[in-house]
C-alpha cells in the first residue's frame, strides 16, 4: 500500500513533488528548528488517486487518524474536545505555488460545544466566536458549495447595523449571532447542516482541498502559468495558532527582500488581532512590518533572525507567513517568493555579489520573459501631471485602460479588443479571469502581500494596492477621489513602479533597459537594474552555444539588430522590398505580355534590390546575412480582387469608360486566383515558373557583394530558397544561382561565393531532409509555415476562430504559434536535423520563425542541436539570455546523470 501521509518531522524541501511546496518547506523549517506548529501532510499521490477514482485511497483515513493521534498526544488535547480543544487548519499546497487558487479551512474542530470551551480556556469570548464564524464561513463555501457572497453580505449587513468599520467592531454577541445566521444560510442553500463532528469536518475539508485542484480558478491559473494538470495538490493539516486572540496577537507576511524592486531589507505587512487570511485578503489595511518591532520587540527580533537564516538556507528571496499568538512567534509557511521582473534581476545580481550563489546560478534565476517585460515602455514622467491617488507600488510597469469594476466586465471588454484596468476594493481568487484580462489591477485596500499584489507580481501585471484616497463603489460601477467621480469606462493610467494613478492616458517612453540596448550596450557603465540586466546578458553570452541572429529586411532594422547583439541576419525577406512605390514595377512584370516587357521590368527592379542589399550587408559587415528569395504568391502584390471588381462595376454602372489598367489588373488577379494561396504558387515554385525572377534577385545580391568588397567590406551573403518540397527543386535553383554568380564574377573580376540553402517549412521537406541536404549548404526552419502545414490550419483564419476555445478546453496549453509544438512540429525538426547532418556532416542549421525569440522554444532548439535562432531585433536580447540558460540547463542535466 502506498504511503499517503508524512509528519512535518519526516520531510524536507527536496520532497516538493510528493509533499507539495508548502508541505516540503514546513518540513524543512521544522528540521531547521524554527517554531512551526506541528502537523502532517497528505501527499499529492493521494490527491491524484482521489481525483482519478472519486474515492479516498485505501488506508488514507487510517493514516490520518494515526497522525492526528500523535498530534493530540503531543499537544495534550484532543481535536474538538469540549474544554480547551485542539483545532486544526487544512491548507492546500501544490508543488508549484498557486497563491489563493485552491482552498483553505481554518479552525477545524470547533462546534457548538467546543466554542464554549475555547472561550473559557482563552478567557476571550470574542476570539472564540470569531474563530467559529470563520470556520462556518470557510467550510460552508469551500466544502459545502455555498456562494461566499452570501456570507459576506450577511457580515456587511451586520457591520452596517452596528456602525462598524470592520469586523473588529463586532463583539462576541454579534459574532455568535453571525454563526447562527451562517448555519441557517447553509441549511437554506444545501438542505444540510453544518457538521458538528470534528472528525467529519477534517475528512471533508481534506477532500474539498483535493477537489479544488480542478476548480475553475485553479485550472485558469495553471493554464496561464503552464503548470501541468496532472500534478495534484498536497494537503497540510496543522495545529492552529491564533493571531486573533487580542491586541497582543496578530498575523503577517514578510519577505527577506522587497519583491517589487529587489531592494535588500525586510519587507512585509502585519495586521494586529487577525488571522493570516485577513492579511492576504486585504480586507483591512495592514501596518508596516516595522510596527511589529514596536508592538512585540522579542517576536520581531526572532522573526528577523529567522528571515536571515531562511534566506541563507534557501539562497534566495523568501516569502514567510507568520502568526504572533500572545507575544509568541510561529512560522506558518515559507517559500521562494514570487517577484517582479525588476526584482528578479536585482536579486540575482545581489546574491551573486554576496557570494550566496554563483554567476551561473544568477543567470538561471532570471528569464527571457522577465527581460521582455523590462523592455516595455514606461510613463513619461514629464507629461504625467498630478496623481489622482497614491498607493503601494505592488508590481511595476505602466498601463493604460478603461476602468472596470468586476471580472466579468474586464473579460468582456478585453475580448472585444479594449484595454482595461480592473478596479476593486480588494481582489479575491474569483477575480483571476479579470486580472488575466486586464492591463493593470488597482485596489483601494491591501498591501504588498495582498492577493492582488502577489498574483499580479506572479503574472507580470502592473498593480497598485492600498490606494486609500479612492472610494470604490462596485455596485454603482464607479470610484471617487477627492469629490470627483470616475464612471466605468473612464480611461486611467496606473504606474506600478511609483504607486500612482492618473486620469487619462499618460504618454509612454522607452524603458531604461530598452535605451541601454538601443545604445548598443555602449557608453557609460550601467547602474542599478540596467547593470543587473547587462551582467545577466554578459553571462549568457559567455556560456551559450546557440548563436542569435535577427530577422531584418532594411538597413535600419539590421543596424538596430546589431546594436541589440545580433550575430547576423537569419532571415531577410525580399518581398518586403517590393512594397510602396515599387509595386508598379512588380505589376509591370506580372502584366508583361512579352519576354522583352518582363525583362525591362526586372531590369528596373535590379538596381533597387541591389541598393537594399548593399545597405543591409554594410550594416552587418563581417556577419552572415541570409537572404530569402521571393516567397509569397505574386497576386499579393496586386490590388484586392474585390476592390478592383467594385471599381470596374461602378464605372460601368455610371456609364463611364472602364480604366484599362484596372481591367488588365483584374484579369491578372483572376488568372492567378487560388483557393488556398498558402499552399499554392509561391516560394521555390514561383521561382521555377516565373522566368528571370530568381536570376534578377541573385544578380542583385551578387553585385551588392561585389560593391561591398570593392569598398573594403566583408559581406557574407547567404541565399535561401523557400518552400522546397523536393531535392530536385533545390537542384534546379542552385544551378541557376551558380550560373548568375559566375557571370557576375566574370564581369567584375571579383569572386562571389554565396552559400545556397533552403527553408525547411513543409513536413515533406523535414521527412526527406537527408535527400535535400545533398544540395543544401544550410537549413533554416521556417516554423510558422511548418506549424501551419503540420497542424493543417491557416494561422490568420483560425487564431480568432477557435484558439481561445482550444486553450479553455486544454487542447492547447499554449498556442503552437507562440511556443513550438514539441510533439509534432518538434519531432519533424529532430528528424530533419538528424537526417540532414547524416547526409552532410557539419550542416549549418538555424530557425527563423517567430519561435526563434520565444524563451521556451529556444531551449528546445538548443536541445535539438541547432546552430542559431533568428528573431525580431527587439527579441534578440531575450533570445541571447535564454540561449545561455538553455546551455546551463543542459549542463545541469548532464551532471545529474
Amino acid at each position: 500500500m502506498v504511503r499517503c501521509v508524512y509528519a512535518f518531522t519526516e520531510g524536507g524541501r527536496d520532497m516538493a513533488g510528493l509533499l507539495g511546496g508548502k508541505g516540503a518547506n514546513l518540513a524543512e523549517m521544522t528540521r531547521m528548528g524554527l517554531p512551526v506548529p506541528p502537523g502532517f501532510t497528505v501527499t499529492t499521490e493521494a490527491c491524484r488517486a482521489f481525483l482519478a477514482t472519486g474515492a479516498e485511497p485505501d488506508g488514507l483515513a487510517h493514516e490520518i487518524s494515526d497522525h492526528l493521534t500523535a498530534l493530540e498526544e503531543a499537544a495534550g488535547r484532543r481535536l474538538g474536545q469540549p474544554d480547551d480543544p485542539l483545532l486544526l487548519s487544512v491548507r492546500s499546497g501544490a508543488r508549484f505555488s498557486m497563491p489563493g487558487m485552491m482552498e483553505t479551512v481554518l479552525d477545524i474542530g470547533l462546534n457548538d460545544a467546543s466554542v464554549i470551551g475555547l472561550a473559557k480556556s482563552s478567557g476571550n469570548d470574542r476570539f472564540a466566536w470569531d474563530s467559529y464564524r470563520r470556520l462556518v464561513q470557510m467550510f460552508g463555501s469551500t466544502v459545502m458549495g455555498v456562494d461566499s457572497a452570501l456570507f459576506e453580505n450577511a457580515m456587511a449587513r451586520l457591520k452596517e447595523a452596528r456602525g462598524a468599520v470592520d469586523d473588529l467592531g463586532l463583539d462576541a454577541s454579534d459574532l455568535s449571532g453571525l454563526v447562527e445566521a451562517y448555519k441557517k444560510l447553509i441549511r437554506q442553500e444545501t438542505g444540510d447542516h453544518f457538521p458538528q463532528s470534528p472528525a467529519e469536518q477534517l475528512r471533508r475539508a481534506v477532500l474539498a482541498v483535493f477537489e479544488s485542484w480542478n476548480g475553475e480558478r485553479a485550472r485558469l491559473y495553471r493554464r496561464r502559468e503552464h503548470i501541468p494538470d496532472h500534478l495534484g495538490t498536497a494537503v497540510n493539516v496543522q495545529t492552529m495558532v491564533f493571531g486573533n486572540v487580542g491586541p497582543d496577537s496578530g498575523s503577517g507576511v514578510a519577505f527577506t527582500r522587497d519583491p517589487a524592486t529587489g531592494q535588500p531589507g525586510l519587507y512585509g505587512d502585519y495586521l494586529p488581532n487577525a488571522q493570516g487570511e485577513d492579511v492576504v485578503a486585504g480586507i483591512r489595511n495592514t501596518v508596516p512590518l516595522a510596527e511589529l518591532g514596536r508592538l512585540h520587540p522579542d517576536a520581531f527580533a526572532q522573526l528577523c533572525d529567522h528571515l536571515r537564516k531562511l534566506e541563507a538556507h534557501y539562497r534566495d528571496l523568501c516569502d514567510i507567513e507568520f502568526t504572533v499568538e500572545r507575544g509568541r512567534l510561529w512560522m506558518l509557511q515559507t517559500r521562494v517568493g514570487k517577484r517582479t521582473a525588476e526584482a528578479a534581476f536585482a536579486i540575482a545580481a545581489e546574491l551573486a555579489d554576496e557570494g550566496l550563489i554563483t554567476s551561473d546560478e544568477s543567470l538561471a534565476r532570471v528569464s527571457g520573459g522577465e527581460l521582455a517585460r523590462l523592455m516595455f515602455p514606461r510613463f513619461d514622467t514629464s507629461a504625467m501631471g498630478a496623481a489622482l491617488a497614491h498607493g503601494i507600488p505592488a508590481s511595476p510597469g505602466a498601463a493604460v485602460g478603461a476602468a472596470v469594476f468586476d471580472s466579468t466586465e474586464a473579460v468582456r471588454r478585453a475580448a472585444a479588443g479594449e484595454k482595461v484596468v480592473l478596479v476593486r476594493q480588494e481582489t479575491t481568487p474569483d477575480d483571476l479571469p479579470g486580472m488575466v484580462a486586464a492591463q493593470a489591477v488597482l485596489t483601494s485596500r491591501g498591501g504588498k502581500t495582498s492577493h492582488a499584489a502577489v498574483v499580479a507580481r506572479g503574472m507580470g501585471k502592473v498593480c497598485v494596492c492600498g490606494a486609500e484616497e479612492i472610494t470604490v463603489d462596485p455596485q454603482a460601477r464607479r470610484f471617487t477621489v477627492g469629490g470627483t467621480t470616475f464612471e466605468e469606462g473612464t480611461v486611467i493610467s496606473v504606474d506600478g513602479s511609483e504607486g500612482t494613478v492618473h486620469a487619462g492616458a499618460v504618454p509612454l517612453v522607452d524603458s531604461a533597459v530598452m535605451r541601454y540596448f538601443e545604445a548598443g550596450s555602449q557608453g557609460e557603465r550601467p547602474t542599478g537594474l540596467v547593470d543587473a540586466v547587462a551582467r545577466a546578458i554578459q553571462q549568457a553570452d559567455g556560456v551559450r552555444r546557440l548563436e542569435v541572429r535577427a530577422n531584418a529586411d532594411t538597413p535600419e532594422d539590421a543596424a538596430r539588430a546589431r546594436r541589440f547583439g545580433a550575430q547576423g541576419i537569419g532571415l531577410c525577406r525580399t518581398e518586403h522590398m517590393f512594397l510602396g512605390d515599387r509595386r508598379q514595377l512588380i505589376e509591370a512584370m506580372i502584366l508583361a505580355r512579352t519576354d522583352a516587357d518582363r525583362e525591362r521590368a526586372l531590369a528596373a527592379l535590379l538596381p533597387l534590390q541591389r541598393q537594399d542589399f548593399i545597405g543591409i550587408l554594410e550594416a552587418m559587415d563581417g556577419l552572415p546575412v541570409t537572404i530569402r528569395l521571393l516567397d509569397p504568391p505574386l497576386h499579393e502584390f496586386l490590388p484586392d480582387r474585390t476592390e478592383l471588381s467594385v471599381r470596374l462595376a461602378a464605372a460601368e454602372a455610371h456609364g463611364t469608360p472602364c480604366d484599362a489598367h484596372d481591367a488588365e489588373l483584374l484579369d491578372a488577379v483572376n488568372r492567378m486566383h487560388e483557393e488556398n494561396p498558402m499552399l499554392g504558387l509561391r516560394g521555390v515554385r514561383l521561382g521555377l515558373v516565373a522566368p528571370g525572377l530568381v536570376a534578377m534577385q541573385v544578380r542583385a545580391i551578387a553585385e551588392a557583394v561585389v560593391e561591398r568588397k570593392q569598398a573594403g567590406g566583408d559581406p557574407r551573403a547567404e541565399i535561401m530558397v523557400p518552400l522546397v518540397d523536393t531535392v530536385e527543386e533545390l537542384r534546379l535553383v542552385r544551378e541557376e544561382v551558380g550560373q548568375v554568380l559566375a557571370e557576375v564574377a566574370k564581369a567584375t573580376g571579383v569572386l562571389v561565393e554565396c552559400p545556397v540553402g533552403t527553408m525547411i517549412e513543409l513536413p515533406r521537406a523535414a521527412l526527406t531532409a537527408g535527400r535535400i541536404a545533398e544540395e543544401a549548404q544550410f537549413f533554416s526552419f521556417g516554423t510558422n509555415d511548418l506549424t501551419q502545414t503540420t497542424w493543417g490550419f491557416s494561422r490568420d483564419d483560425v487564431e480568432a476562430a477557435f484558439f481561445s476555445a482550444y486553450l479553455d478546453k486544454g487542447i492547447f496549453k499554449v498556442s503552437p504559434f507562440e511556443t513550438i509544438d514539441r510533439d509534432g512540429v518538434g519531432r519533424l525538426v529532430d528528424i530533419a536535423v538528424a537526417e540532414g547532418r547524416a547526409a552532410r556532416p557539419g550542416l549549418k542549421i538555424g530557425v527563423c520563425g517567430e519561435h526563434g525569440g520565444d524563451p521556451e522554444s529556444v531551449h528546445f532548439f538548443h536541445a535539438a542541436g541547432l546552430d542559431y535562432v533568428s528573431c525580431s531585433p527587439f527579441r534578440v536580447p531575450v533570445a541571447r539570455l535564454e540561449a545561455g540558460r538553455a546551455a546551463l540547463s543542459e549542463t545541469e542535466t548532464s551532471d545529474s546523470r
